[in-house]
């Protein structure tokens, strides 16, 4: 088989794992779903991949790092919009951590779950927290935005799955000033 051949065969197949593993989960996705996805033999995900483990694990190795730039007051708002509001095609309209979360029965997959959202999210909400109990403060925050992440893309609760991020921006507000113990804004840009 050609180079080229073997580069679009590989990168079909990373796309239809991609989606899979977002959709379904590590368990409920085959290797014979991702293969029949892609329209090759499932043979090929062991040629190119060597296990399902290792096309997850390259499947979840390009989840995007790091924090958007900008005024430390409006990383809430950046982490939202980067979070929730992000066009998220390439995972199936949702957040990468999803397909960990909806993988987490694996332990690997808990570990990257808890290194992203701990060591980006939480660490970067700790560090602008004021006041006693940071930590705890900043782990509710991350909780309340992840958990409007599932709401609005998993569940599709209907007020959440309507909203735009302006629409939410006076509750992030509030909510991210009250748990941080210092002004923040809801949306990028906006006054506070």
């Amino acid at each position: 088989m050609p180079k080229r051949d073997r580069e679009a065969t590989r990168a079909r197949l990373l796309e239809a794992a991609r989606l899979r593993f977002a959709r379904e989960g590590y368990d409920a996705t085959s290797v014979r779903d991702i293969a029949g996805d892609a329209g090759v033999d499932a043979t090929l995900i062991f040629r190119y991949f060597g296990s399902k483990k290792r096309l997850f694990d390259e499947v979840t190795a390009d989840l995007p790092a790091g924090l958007p730039d900008g005024p430390e007051e409006e990383l809430v708002a950046r982490m939202l919009r980067a979070v929730v509001f992000h066009d998220w095609t390439r995972y199936g309209g949702e957040h990468p951590l999803v397909a960990m979360l909806r993988s987490s029965a694996h332990d690997d997959a808990r570990q990257r779950i808890r290194r992203e959202v701990c060591d980006t999210y939480v660490d970067a909400l700790r560090d602008l927290a004021e006041g006693g109990d940071r930590e705890l403060r900043a782990e509710l925050l991350s909780a309340w935005l992840v958990g409007i992440g599932i709401l609005r893309s998993v569940v599709a609760t209907p007020a959440l799955a309507g909203a735009s991020a302006d629409d939410l921006a006076p509750h992030v507000e509030a909510v991210a000033s009250a748990l941080l113990g210092r002004p923040m804004r809801g949306a990028p840009g906006s006054e506070g």
